[in-house]
């Protein structure tokens, strides 16, 4: 088994289900020390049981905050901090689709709550740990972008703005510091079968969601949903330090649908 996080602390947060989790698993494997952060407290309980499980050695801390609370993400990343001394590897990954809907219908208070978590949430993460890289001199963050952060995709305001905001700050601050020995980098998953993207199809198509799902790839050149594992090796990959010259890049994980005419 490769030991590429061995000794490395990396920082999760949506760690409880998801690309998080999936993220999770595969770099306690290699050896990771882990910070695992979610709202849902019994959630991320389970997912230690099982890392536990697979790794009786691993060192798991767990932190439960809202990213989309300023004060809980600096509680978070102070927590880290004072449990394992540094942050070498950062996946700010949290985030909600949110209600769909034209944007003449889209809720105001709906398109609040989804930026408030999606964009918000990863700003207020940078900020704070690139405070903590900063001062070590290394480091690498990847945020979670979408396909919906570099296209549109319709019925989708508040992620669709949140998402290409994410893109924006991974540019912006990649750009501001490379020179400090860090790199930052995005992920933009298409359909990835997860927690969430189960409950778009229930959006979509109501309970009888199994055809619309297939509908649904059938465009796709691979004809499939991507599975969380796939992407937890790609962040794996850009978090490694294997891929130190790849930075304020945005990486499409949707099987070529974005490049399809």
């Amino acid at each position: 088994m490769s030991d590429r996080f061995g000794e490395k602390v990396v920082l999760i947060t949506g760690a409880a289900s998801g690309l998080g989790q999936a993220a999770a698993f595969k770099m306690v494997s290699e050896g990771a020390k882990l910070s695992l952060v979610d709202l849902n407290e019994e959630a991320l309980q389970e997912t230690k049981k099982v890392i536990q499980e697979q790794e009786p050695q691993a060192e798991v801390l767990l932190i439960i905050a809202d990213v989309a609370k300023e004060e809980n993400v600096k509680r978070y990343v102070g927590e880290t901090v004072q449990h394992y001394g540094r942050i070498d590897g950062f996946f700010n990954n949290a985030g909600i689709e949110g209600k769909q809907n034209l944007t003449e219908d889209y809720g105001t208070d709906e398109f609040n709550k989804v930026v408030g978590i999606n964009l918000d949430g990863i700003f207020y993460g940078m900020k704070y740990v690139l405070e903590v890289m900063k001062k070590q001199g290394a480091g690498a963050i990847v945020n979670t972008a979408s396909v919906g952060g570099i296209r549109g995709v319709g019925n989708q305001s508040g992620y669709a703005a949140s998402k290409h905001g994410v893109v924006g700050l991974t540019k912006n601050s990649g750009v501001e510091y490379g020179q400090f020995g860090i790199n930052i980098n995005a992920i933009a998953p298409g359909a990835i079968w997860t927690p969430m993207v189960e409950d778009s199809m229930k959006q979509m198509a109501g309970d009888d969601y199994g055809e619309a799902a297939k509908d649904f790839v059938s465009v796709n050149p691979m004809k499939r949903f991507g599975k969380p594992e796939e992407i937890g090796n790609v962040v794996a990959f850009l978090l490694s330090g294997e891929a130190g010259f790849i930075n304020a890049s945005v990486i499409p994980i949707d099987g070529g649908q974005s490049y399809k005419y």
